[in-house]
């Protein structure tokens, strides 16, 4: 008998622990005994490091028996772990069937954690409590099965499954160590997933480890997306929209075998990459793969392959994953050239309606080097704006960039952006339409781009802009006055992702966790000198930080000060970033929220040459209000102070101070209809109005993410 069909079998027994009679005993003593002596049990913490091989099959199937698979992979890899850096997984053989182009989105997917020791159980990228863990003991019941010579067995259920979904299954100690020997799971959290682990015994340290792993997934009638890809796709996918047309039942099959451990790792790892995948690990003979499987390929695997190479050439689902990844980050691929999605549609106060397009060239075009350009109309001002450039990849391994852009075009005053900014793209820019106070820009710049390492990113940027007022405004300087001026400019970014993990590919590097906090810092210099007319600094640094709960809920944190020194005219002073129209009532004023911005505080209200701001968002679990119909309530609190020496150097303009504080608070209620919501935030503290509305701001907001 096959052997996926064996475990498929062997699973089907435990399908609710949790409602079974147990015979008494004090298990909770138990499980604090066994979470106290994890740090003799786990490896991880037992050992500075050690090393394994794994093998790894993956299916997606609609029958376990007939039939062909419609997804099939197979992986061996050499991981080393080490106290001090955790596990890096080096991948040395990987084979999909059906592509010609390897995806190595696939090898970031996290079907499920390496041990139950771990804190949080991850499932299909999703986390749940560990079994044994102090979380785990605030989230589940534990009874004991049976008692004997030998083992303990242990039932685990979740406490409150319709708030915080769990675990259920048991699990099998070490009557002396308290060990884990042994794992099942079942997980119904609108699916039907089972899962096994089992551990190895090793005399030389005394010591379990994690040896084989099972899962299978009963898609059955949930709507539910599991994907390899990331996108709406029938082969990889286990979503009703594609399944439904085919069969009734869908499973996904993955059993992992690990073996050959060392205690004396042949490799250590020192590697700032969680995977790194060989140069030749997709080219690996028959002769290579015989080492490691455990029995031959079935029959209906060597089906499979053949099957789904049609299926993926006859549905051009190669084409169809490029343009999906690309049109995640903001940008639609035709042939060698990404159209960017964020220049078709804008609108604002000034430009009124602005219709544009733009681009740049992929490596279809060349590996190497790469063309940019835009234009761009506004229908109010009249105006044409445009930009052209191109780069040139001096080192791949660092994601070394030297390019060369020119640009005239609009900036809102008081902006300071950070060079490294992931690109966030959305389909609507909420706070574009309601900004009113722009300048005009023609600017040449040389930036350099450079991973100095995976989880640091920099680029320095030598500007110089001519920069003519869209509106009344004069700047004192050196007892003169100046209306349109010059500035040359050197700014050094970077951005620090902590908590984030990386796959490095012989291709690229790509994050496949994003993790918290993230660290960004920039500086400016404007010089005197070099065709610029002012000379001052600039420091900005900020934090964002996030925290996914097991009950669904999340908090986020985001703080950022900005400090300016020198002759700073008010476009390159700071604002924080109001998004209140200068109109009379709250229905007047209605338009879209922003992401981070200041929905109460109005344009042009307040400007700084010191600022410091704090948000702070807490986000409810999601109301399950039907299949497609799950509302997010979010509290939102926001606080900001500055000020600014010598406002009287600023003519024909007129803003406040922040020296006194300014608080907002408020609620969204988002994601009510595609994407759409509504918001209602209040003003208060140091610039309370004195008229009650003027201190409420009413409007809806979009999040729609792609």
């Amino acid at each position: 008998m096959h052997r996926l069909l064996k475990a498929f079998i062997f699973l089907l027994p435990f399908l609710n622990y949790g409602q079974r009679e147990y015979p008494s005993t004090n298990t909770l003593e138990i499980i604090e005994q066994a979470i106290v002596n994890r740090k003799t049990n786990d490896p991880k913490k037992a050992l500075l490091d050690y090393d394994y091989t794994s093998y790894e099959k993956t299916v997606i199937t609609d029958s376990l028996v007939t039939g062909n698979h419609s997804y099939l992979s197979e992986k061996v890899s050499k991981t080393y772990y080490s106290q001090r850096q955790d596990f890096v997984e080096n991948v040395v053989g990987f084979r999909l069937a059906g592509f010609t182009e390897v995806q190595y989105q696939v090898l970031a997917v996290n079907l499920q954690s390496r041990s139950f020791y771990d804190a949080d159980f991850v499932i299909f990228n999703t986390r749940y409590a560990g079994i044994l863990s102090r979380r785990g003991i605030k989230n589940y019941n534990y009874q004991t099965i049976s008692d004997n010579d030998s083992l303990i067995r242990i039932a685990f259920s979740p406490k409150r499954p319709q708030a915080i979904p769990g675990l259920e299954g048991y699990m099998d100690l070490d009557k002396k160590s308290l060990a884990i020997t042994y794992v099942e799971v079942a997980l119904k959290d609108r699916i039907d997933l089972r899962l096994t682990q089992t551990y190895t015994y090793s005399k030389e340290v005394r010591l379990f480890f994690p040896e084989n792993r099972s899962l299978i997934l009963d898609k059955g009638s949930s709507s539910r997306d599991f994907s390899f890809f990331g996108g709406r796709l029938s082969i990889g996918n286990l979503q009703s929209d594609d399944m439904d047309q085919l069969t009734n039942k869908k499973y996904l099959i993955s059993i992992t075998r690990n073996s050959n451990f060392s205690l004396k790792a042949k490799e250590k790892a020192t590697s700032p990459f969680a995977i790194k995948i060989a140069p030749d690990a997709i080219e690996r003979s028959k002769e290579f793969w015989k080492q490691y499987r455990s029995e031959e390929p079935s029959l209906k695997d060597e089906r499979s392959f053949n099957a789904i190479e049609k299926i993926v050439k006859a549905e051009n689902i190669e084409r169809r994953l490029g343009t999906i990844n690309n049109f995640s980050v903001g940008y639609y691929s035709v042939n060698f050239f990404d159209f960017d999605l964020t220049y078709p549609v804008k609108f604002n106060n000034f430009e009124g309606l602005r219709l544009g397009l733009g681009g740049v060239t992929n490596a279809g075009f060349s590996e190497r080097f790469r063309l940019e350009g835009y234009g761009a109309y506004g229908f109010k001002d009249k105006d044409i704006k445009y930009g052209i450039g191109g780069g040139y990849l001096v080192n791949p391994d660092r994601n070394f960039w030297i390019s060369l852009t020119y640009n005239s075009d609009l900036e809102e005053v008081g902006n300071f952006a950070y060079l490294t900014d992931r690109r966030v793209y959305s389909l609507f820019e909420p706070r574009l339409v309601n900004i009113n106070l722009f300048y005009k820009h023609r600017t040449t710049r040389t930036n350099f781009e450079y991973r100095i390492a995976p989880k640091l990113l920099s680029e320095l940027q030598i500007a110089h802009r001519r920069i003519d007022q869209t509106t009344p405004y004069r700047f004192i300087i050196n007892g003169n006055e100046v209306r349109n001026y010059n500035i040359t400019e050197a700014s050094l970014g970077m951005r620090w992702s902590p908590g984030s993990k990386f796959m490095r590919t012989p291709e690229d590097v790509a994050e496949i966790y994003d993790g918290y906090p993230k660290i960004s810092g920039q500086i400016s210099q404007a010089f005197d000198g070099l065709g610029g007319d002012f000379n001052f600094t600039k420091v900005g640094a900020k934090v964002f930080y996030k925290l996914d709960r097991l009950n669904k809920t999340a908090t986020e944190i985001l703080v950022e000060g900005n400090v300016g020194f020198g002759d700073l005219p008010i476009t390159h002073l700071f604002h924080a970033y109001p998004n209140a129209p200068t109109k009379e009532t709250i229905l007047q004023r209605f338009s879209v929220a922003g992401v981070n911005s200041f929905e109460t505080m109005f344009f042009s209200e307040f400007f700084s040459d010191r600022l410091f701001t704090a948000q702070l968002k807490h986000r409810l679990a999601p109301f399950d209000l039907g299949k497609r119909f799950k509302p997010e309530l979010v509290f939102i609190t926001r606080f900001a102070i500055g000020d600014i020496r010598n406002p009287e150097d600023h003519l024909d303009i007129n803003f406040g101070s922040l020296n006194k504080g300014f608080t907002e608070s408020g609620f969204e209620i988002n994601k009510l209809f595609w994407g759409f919501g509504t918001s209602l935030t209040y003003r208060y503290g140091g610039y309370h109005l004195p008229n009650f509305e003027d201190n409420i701001a009413f409007k809806f907001t979009f999040n729609l993410k792609l």
